[in-house]
């Protein structure tokens, strides 16, 4: 009798620990998981992501911070690891994600990139928050002043006694990099310096180039007060950034593609430079900076917001 017992506590104890394992394993299938990358955008983005969906849903939202790259994001919504990645660009995942050529036209882009992350991935590829984060060449004001620079093709007279610092990945990169720069704007700098993106800012404000390639929504253009070229031959294809969703989490959460649609054309580009510039000059935490920005706009109420 005993015997028998202990075999039925043994069964018990077995269907407990296997039901608990498949309550662990559904809630965290359930789990809203967002996705972000190594930067503070990414980071303000991702927070700003999670706390409109704090606000506006009971959801428990996790986040996977300080992935190295698109790449890596992708491959964590590919495995499951997350659900939602909050900073993707439309001409990073084209060509990368994607594998496609680069789109100059930026509607074609936002269209080609939703077409075929919901083909290929069931994802939802979201219209974008309002802001592109693209190259642009920029200079000191006072080098703009100087050769009264406001577009990239003013650089023709002046470029052959310019140094340059561009980003190592951009010299030859395919469609847009710099064998096709040349091509296309019909000029060359007298020196050309591959540099880590990061150091690029400091450099020109340094004096140790006379212009760099930068993002567009960098916070160091406000703390440098540099000025940002126009591409006035809309050479750079466009960087929109959205943010991604699996077609699952929102299937089984209508409220949160509800959420995130509201995101939808609410942060310009400068707005985002000036939301950079919080963190990276200010040092405000990224988190703070996304509850400051949807606090200032009643969290995009319709009857709130700038």
């Amino acid at each position: 009798m005993r015997i028998k017992l202990k075999l039925l506590v043994g069964i018990c104890s077995i269907l407990l620990i296997l039901s608990g394992c498949s309550l662990s394993s559904n809630d965290q299938a359930e789990k809203v998981k967002i996705a972000t990358l190594s930067t503070s955008e990414s980071a303000i983005m991702g927070n700003m992501v999670k706390l409109m969906i704090e606000h506006y849903t009971d959801e428990d939202v996790e986040m996977i911070n300080n992935l190295g790259s698109s790449v890596v994001a992708h491959q964590a919504m590919v495995n499951g690891d997350a659900n939602i990645s909050a900073s993707r660009y439309t001409g990073t995942d084209l060509t990368g994600a994607l594998g496609q050529e680069p789109i100059k036209d930026p509607t074609e882009a936002m269209q080609k990139v939703q077409t075929l992350f919901k083909k290929e991935y069931e994802q939802t590829f979201f219209d974008s928050y309002g802001f592109a984060n693209t190259y642009a060449f920029m200079v000191t004001k006072e080098t703009a002043e100087k050769y009264n620079l406001k577009k990239v093709s003013d650089l023709r007279k002046v470029a052959g006694e310019m140094e340059a610092g561009v980003d190592n990945s951009w010299m030859n990169r395919p469609g847009d990099g710099y064998k096709s720069f040349v091509k296309t704007y019909g000029f060359d700098f007298s020196k050309v310096y591959p540099m880590q993106i990061g150091l690029v800012y400091d450099a020109v404000e340094a004096g140790k180039m006379d212009i760099v390639l930068g993002y567009t929504t960098d916070g160091r253009i406000a703390s440098y007060d540099l000025v940002v070229l126009e591409d006035d031959l809309h050479f750079f294809p466009p960087y929109d950034c959205s943010p991604l969703a699996t077609d699952a989490l929102l299937d089984n959460k209508p409220e949160v593609k509800k959420v995130l649609q509201k995101l939808v054309g609410k942060v310009s580009t400068d707005q985002m430079q000036k939301l950079n510039f919080e963190a990276d000059n200010n040092l405000l935490e990224p988190a703070n900076v996304a509850k400051k920005f949807l606090e200032k706009n009643n969290y995009f109420d319709e009857e709130g917001g700038e």
